[in-house]
């Protein structure tokens, strides 16, 4: 599992002219799989991204998100496993296919959910364009 973490003012996704996920101050989360990936890793790492201290406290960065009460956007992006080590054309062989990255994409939303975080999302699979500041 990847995961591509953006700190954001706001930030939003579209899907066909159409805002399907919008979040204020927090975390914009680009999220992959690999094979071999399951909810054990999906747990650690959700784990490990909540309590990372990026945000600016006044001073330093030093805050995480519950203490800044910001929200996460999640995108699915296969295109965290690119392989650009020969040729110019990106393979994705390292990326899980849908049947695998489905699951665990919705399992990792709903756990960030289950924690009590605020968690928008794109639609997995769709052609999304991300605005974000």
């Amino acid at each position: 599992m990847r995961i591509l973490v953006q700190v954001v003012k706001n930030a939003k996704v579209d899907v066909d002219g159409k805002t399907v996920g919008k979040i204020d101050k927090g975390e914009l989360i680009f999220v992959g799989f690999k094979p071999g990936d399951s909810t054990k890793i999906v747990d650690k790492m959700i784990q490990k991204l909540l309590k990372l201290r990026i945000f600016f406290d006044g001073e330093k960065t030093n805050a995480s998100l519950d203490q800044v009460n910001g929200k996460i956007l999640s995108v699915s992006q296969f295109t965290l496993y690119a392989d650009i080590k020969k040729g110019r054309r990106p393979s994705f062989n390292l990326a899980a296919n849908g049947s695998v990255s489905k699951p665990l994409y919705d399992y990792c939303v709903e756990y960030i959910s289950s924690l009590g975080y605020d968690v928008k999302t794109g639609i997995f699979g769709a052609d999304m364009k991300i605005n974000l500041i």
